[in-house]
């Protein structure tokens, strides 16, 4: 059984799939977490781009283009990446692999077997997997849960009967919905969830506060029976916050990025004054 979401730092766990093949694993860290897989000889796992840490001297590495990852030709266009990496053990011992979270973030061990064969989960949240997984980008098209510029709409789908790894940032909550059961979770706090679980979105307040800025505008309501995974700190809301401190600073906080714009339109002046002597001339 693969291990629980809140599982203990260098505490490790193993997961057994439907072929009893057992695969020892530890999730290491506090933040911005690793999760260390061993692996016996052939075994493989498969990984997102860049996401390697380390590696035993038995494990060889490759890029590959696994056509259920595929995230279509526009999603590629638009610097969406298409290819996976193959961990493999080609030695004659066991190994292990080190992937690494590329962000803040908390390493989920998903046994997908145990949620139904289906788990939808938040853009880019899929980091690793052990035998059978499918992963596809999905868009849920449900005409009430279908809101135009809402990131949180476009769901990484996984599928099969293996153990795939996720990401949530913060810490995180599970919730367990009964039948019927209502819970209303900010739309970006929503790591992962059930197929089951019924989702409808509600707006908090007039929509002129999306052009003005606001926080918890888009509230998903969940109505269960199913599991969803919160995250207290989503990537993009956390960039967000330190977006704002670099591009917006006040005086007392950067008093350079005044001095910067004072420099910027001195330097446009005189490009701009210059080229009218010039043209006279």
């Amino acid at each position: 059984m693969a291990a629980p979401f809140f599982s203990t730092p260098f505490q490790p766990y193993v997961y057994q799939s439907p072929q009893d093949a057992v695969t020892p694993f530890q999730i290491l860290g506090g933040e911005a977490q690793i999760v260390q897989i061993m692996l016996k000889p052939q075994e493989k796992v498969i990984a997102k781009p860049g996401s390697m840490c380390f590696m035993s001297g038995s494990i060889e590495m490759e890029n590959t283009y696994v056509p259920e990852n595929e995230v279509g030709m526009w999603q590629w266009l638009f610097g969406k990446s298409i290819t996976s990496i193959a961990l493999r053990n080609n030695g004659p011992n066991d190994g292990f692999v080190g992937i690494a979270a590329p962000s803040l973030a908390r390493v989920l061990p998903i046994d997908l077997a145990m949620f139904g064969g289906v788990l939808l989960c938040q853009p880019d949240a899929f980091l690793c997997s052990i035998n059978d997984v499918k992963v596809n980008n999905t868009v849920d098209q449900r005409p009430r849960n279908v809101v135009t510029g809402v990131e949180g709409f476009l769901r990484q789908k996984l599928t099969g009967q293996g153990l795939a790894f996720i990401l949530a940032g913060g810490s995180v909550v599970q919730k367990n919905l009964e039948v019927g059961e209502v819970l209303a979770v900010d739309i970006s706090c929503i790591a992962a969830l059930t197929s089951s679980i019924d989702v409808q979105i509600k707006y908090n307040g007039p929509i002129r506060r999306a052009v003005f800025g606001g926080d918890n505008l888009v509230t998903a309501v969940l109505t269960g029976p199913g599991i969803v995974f919160i995250q207290s700190l989503p990537f993009h809301r956390f960039s967000q916050r330190i977006a704002r401190a670099v591009t917006s600073p006040n005086m007392r906080e950067n008093p350079k990025f005044f001095v910067q714009i004072a420099i910027f339109f001195f330097l446009a002046y005189v490009v701009i004054v210059s080229s009218l002597i010039l043209t006279d001339v």
